[in-house]
This record gives structure tokens, sequence and C-alpha cells, in this order.
């Protein structure tokens, strides 16, 4: 219920960083069989040889969280062109793209993946487009795919061994945007904002997805012939089924986003709430039934993966079991099979 802003779960359960859970064997089948499994030129390990950090600042003048990443002249002369390489598989399969070199590769040692930041830049037109090279992390894995199949956005990423590789996310920071949404877009339309809140909302506790602050999800806005249309979408997929407390599985619950939650309240009933979260699960059970073959092989192999500590799987499976009244739900003993299980009582 989006009017039931900022409580317990507004805070990390445990206060620590999430460990990184290694991508198994049959995880990596699943990856291969469905085209995310892609020999890369270099490994997170090749980038994580830098000489030194330089702290960077925001155009405002503060520290950001990234750092630019110092190389030797001759390591620069061997990472450059396999970058460019690597984007090339990214972007167009591995087709040659004439007149790209990298202009810069930044390093934010805060994140759980602590990605590489790598600037693309096209020398004929001065274009440029990012794209990251992470720690690979199971937990990570299950929910770009899962936001791939069930969310309206598309992910595209590729895997090898300990390397990730993702496309850059396009859009403003959700905690930039609320702070000052009339910078961005031109004419603020309240309602749609607060639909697209409820909705995002809505799809991160049905596919648990955990830890959406503001900072996590980036606002895309749209025009609309007259009108402006606003889509909220996550960037960070570290907590896909980890914590332990359902709360953290609904954005409306943490600090960060009482703006969106207080802004909502002022431009929808609840009437409406109800109403487009209905609508969200309608199209959920429809991405979730074009996705079936695959969305069933993700689920097979994450309810054997163990991804969370034991103890936030009970409690997870236990609040669920209590939310939708099946105690079937309570025994569940993995985070694949409470998701399993939580899907179909969400979309059946």
């Amino acid at each position: 219920m989006i009017v039931d802003p900022v409580g317990e779960g507004a805070f990390n359960a445990a206060g620590l960083r999430k460990p990184i859970y290694p991508v198994r064997a049959a995880l990596q089948e699943h990856l291969q069989e469905h085209g995310r499994y892609v020999p890369l030129p270099l490994t997170y390990d090749d980038l994580a040889r830098f000489d030194g950090l330089m702290p960077m600042q925001r155009p405002d003048g503060k520290d950001s969280l990234w750092s630019s990443a110092l190389y030797r002249p001759a390591d620069l002369e061997g990472l450059y062109p396999r970058l460019v390489e690597m984007y090339q598989l990214l972007t167009s399969d591995g087709r040659p793209i004439e007149h790209l070199r990298v202009a810069s590769i930044d390093l934010c040692p805060y994140g759980n993946s602590q990605p590489f930041r790598i600037r693309i830049l096209n020398q004929i037109n001065d274009n440029h487009d990012y794209f990251y090279v992470k720690r690979a992390d199971a937990s990570r894995v299950y929910g770009l795919e899962l936001e791939h199949l069930l969310s309206p956005n598309r992910i595209n990423f590729m895997y090898q061994g300990n390397t990730l590789v993702e496309e850059h996310i396009i859009g403003v920071p959700g905690d930039a945007f609320i702070a000052a949404p009339e910078q961005y877009g031109g004419h603020l339309n309240p309602v749609r904002l607060s639909k697209e809140f409820v909705k995002f909302n809505e799809r991160c506790f049905v596919r648990l997805l955990g830890d959406m602050r503001a900072y996590n999800f980036v606002v895309d806005v749209i025009h609309d012939l007259d009108q402006v249309q606003y889509r909220l979408r996550s960037i960070d997929f570290d907590q896909q089924s980890y914590e332990g407390r359902s709360r953290m599985y609904l954005p409306q619950f943490f600090k960060e986003n009482l703006p969106f939650v207080q802004f909502a309240q002022r431009a929808i009933s609840m009437e409406s709430v109800e109403q487009y979260k209905s609508e969200e699960r309608a199209l959920l059970r429809k991405r979730a039934k074009l996705a079936d073959d695959q969305l069933h092989s993700l689920l097979a192999v994450m309810k054997d993966d163990p991804i969370a500590p034991p103890e936030h799987t009970a409690q997870l499976a236990s609040e669920l079991a209590a939310h939708h009244g099946d105690p079937a739900l309570a025994r569940a003993r993995s985070m694949g099979e409470v998701l399993n299980l939580h899907l179909a009582r969400q979309l059946g």
C-alpha cells in the first residue's frame, strides 16, 4: 500500500555489504543456452591492475562515488583495443564499428560489484556512450535476467568467468529527479509520475528485487505529443531475492523514497493505486507467459542456488506465507523456491 511510508524496512537489515555469490555451473549453462555467455577479450581482473585512483567531482564541485583509474601507458596500449572490442560485442555482436576509442576508465569502489565505467567516444561526431565491467555476482545475474523477462525493459549484458559486462541504462537518478523534477522534461505530470511509481513498486515486490532506494533507480522522461510520460528503471540488481524482510522488496518503505510516496499521496487516490497495481500484475502475467520457457529454466536453476543466508530465506518465506495466507510458502528452503511460489500467488 503506497500510503504507508517509512518504517523499519527503510534500513538495511544487517547494515553490511551483501556478499558476492559465485555463478555456479547450472546458472552458467542457462546463460550459455540463452546467449548471455560470451568469450570476452578481457576480464575484470585485467582492469583491476591499475596503479592508482583519482577522485572525481560532480558538476556541483562535491565528490562523487567514482574515481578515475590510472594505468601505466604500456598497460593502456593493451587495454584500449580490447575495451573497444568488448563494446562492439555488447552493441553490435562483435561487428567492427569505425572511429571508436576509449575516453576514460572509472571505478566505483563502494558498490557491491565494484564496477568499472568505460566511456567510449565516437571520434567522428564526438558522441559518447558508456558500458560497465563488474565482478560477476549470481544475485545480480538473476536480477538482470528477471528484469529482462518480467519488466517492460530489455537488458543487454554478457558474462564469462568472474566478469559481467552491462550496457548503460539511461535516466536521471531518482533522488536527483524528485528533488527538482521541473528541471527534467519540462511540464511535470504528477498523476503519470505517481502511476509509474506505484507500478514500479508493484514490479519490485512481485519479482522480489530489494534495495530500490531512490539512488538505485533512474527516471526516464519520455515526451508523448503534448504530455510527458515516465518510466522508473532499476539500475542495481545486487539485492535480488537476498533480504529476509518482505518490506525490503517494496520501494515505498525506504526513507530515501519518501518524496515519491508523499508526491503520490497528493496526486492520486487509493482507488487509483489499486487500479494501477492490478494493471501491472496483468502485464506481468503476460510477460511471464511470453517468457515461460526461459523463466522456468531460470527459476529451476535458482531453486538449487544458495544466494542468501538460510535465516533470510526462512524469514522471507514465513512473512510471505502470512501475506498470502499460504502455509506451503513457509516450507520453502531456498530463495528460488520462495520466488517461484510467490510469483504463482501474485500472478495466478
